[in-house]
């Protein structure tokens, strides 16, 4: 073993072939048995290769659907901020004639208002 060989019994040293230990010819109920599990591993094989491909494709579906999502909703994230610019805009001018704000009595002082557009766009 100090010379690097493999111990008695590893793989390695069973699979060398060695004069007069050959292997013992199958029967034929071993090669039955041989190929029934090689063809029940091929058939596993293949019904996981379907199970995953079925896997991949629904992942890939529900992407598309995402993304067609997140694109509407961008689209309405616009629109929405396009209304309340229009609506702000609109605001503003109708509080430069509004009588009830221009009456000296119903005047009460008002701190300034934040921009409502700017604390509303997604950063």
């Amino acid at each position: 073993m100090s010379q690097g060989l493999p111990a008695a019994g590893s793989v390695l040293q069973r699979s060398v072939a060695v004069p007069g230990n050959q292997p013992q010819p199958q029967s034929p109920e071993d090669d039955d048995r041989k190929v029934r599990r090689r063809e029940k591993n091929r058939v596993a094989a293949q019904r996981s290769r379907k199970k995953q491909t079925q896997k991949a494709d629904k992942l890939h579906e529900e992407y598309e659907c995402l993304e067609q999502e997140n694109t509407m909703l961008r689209r309405e994230i616009g629109k929405l901020t396009e209304e309340l610019k229009h609506l702000t805009e609109a605001l503003k001018e109708h509080e430069k004639m509004c009588p009830l704000l221009l009456c000296p009595m119903n005047f009460v002082p008002v701190p300034p208002r934040p921009d409502p557009v700017a604390g509303c766009l997604p950063r």
